[in-house]
């Protein structure tokens, strides 16, 4: 077996908002592994300024992967510990190369186009007007659950425009749920609950910045809305140390994105922990190509989720890598025909 990596800049069609700033573009690795006419391939999609691996020596690990699968040597347990889209990469190139088809994962019932997996809206962070020109847009193509990305604009800003859609769609006619991405503060953050919790919000993901372990189990044990932790999971390895964290903390659920958490085994330790402890889950893409996406997805479909999972960001891209996959009201489709 061969290996080798290819760097590859993902563009937006439209700049996205979010805490972190203006996203504009996006870098991805791509490993590929070859033996004579087998061939496997995997992304890396490291995410600047939020994964845990965004460090200097990146792609230097990589290129040393590349060279232990290419000198046929034994991969260290601990290897990519530290480097989770590595990891996430090479999983999936393993799958790819091992599969029938390079691009048929986990064959299922979603695989063959006979069942769909209901997906979120994402409303990108943004001025009033173009926030507002998202919800429609999301609500006419169909979708049942939006997730709007809160914390750019005034408080009371946000909570009018949740106000504006609740005016016409009830809790039971359509989901929000909001992202946070860790923009609120201690001192005031039980009272914007309350009023995010007044208009019948499904959840908030990552309320306050990680790293606040102690404040985020007191708001937690108190919370009128359902809290979900995201960046809070991100760089917790050791099962021990998750296991700890959710004793802790007491989360309503977790978001897992296996990109940034290590790959689909990883993800489903945290599956495993969560449900022992009767802690809601679903799964989230981290703005991957549709190559990751599409392998992201099939896992998912896969675990048999019961609620509306964040796969919709395939569309972002100019110069997205072709798969076969589609959103139609709501539903993320496998197109057998593409």
């Amino acid at each position: 077996m061969k290996a080798s990596y290819e760097k590859y800049i993902l563009k937006f069609k439209r700049p996205s908002g979010t805490s972190r700033g203006l996203l504009k573009e996006k870098e991805t690795w791509f490993l590929k592994l070859t033996d004579k006419d087998q061939f496997g391939i995997g992304e890396c999609g490291m995410f600047r300024g939020l994964s845990v691996d965004d460090r200097p020596d990146f792609e230097d690990r990589l290129h040393e992967l590349c060279h232990l699968i290419n000198e046929n040597q034994n991969i260290p347990p601990d290897f990519l510990k530290e480097f989770p889209a590595i990891q996430m990469g090479y999983e999936t190139a393993l799958l790819s190369f091992n599969a029938k088809n390079t691009f048929e994962l986990f064959p299922s019932k979603f695989t063959r186009g006979e069942e769909d997996i209901p997906i979120n809206g994402l409303v990108w962070m943004g001025d009033l007007t173009f926030m507002k020109e998202q919800i429609s847009e999301k609500i006419a193509q169909g979708f049942r659950c939006i997730k709007l990305k809160i914390g750019a604009l005034d408080f009371e800003n946000e909570i009018e425009l949740l106000k504006g859609i609740r005016s016409s769609f009830s809790k039971e006619k359509l989901i929000l749920r909001v992202d946070a991405n860790g923009a609120f503060q201690r001192s005031d953050i039980m009272d914007k609950l309350k009023k995010l919790s007044d208009l019948g919000i499904h959840s908030i993901e990552q309320p306050i910045a990680a790293n606040q372990q102690e404040v985020m189990r007191e708001v937690c044990a108190i919370t009128p809305l359902p809290i979900a932790l995201d960046e809070e999971l991100i760089g917790c390895f050791d099962k021990a140390d998750r296991a700890a964290l959710l004793d802790k903390i007491k989360p309503q659920y977790i978001i897992l994105k296996p990109t940034l958490l290590g790959g689909f085994k990883s993800c489903e330790e945290w599956i495993e922990l969560a449900e022992a402890r009767s802690i809601g889950w679903w799964i989230t893409s981290a703005l991957e190509s549709n190559l990751g996406l599409n392998a992201i997805a099939q896992w998912t479909y896969n675990l048999e989720p019961h609620s509306f999972q964040g796969l919709g960001t395939g569309g972002l891209f100019t110069n997205n890598i072709e798969a076969p996959l589609e959103v139609d009201s709501g539903y993320l489709k496998f197109n057998t025909q593409a």
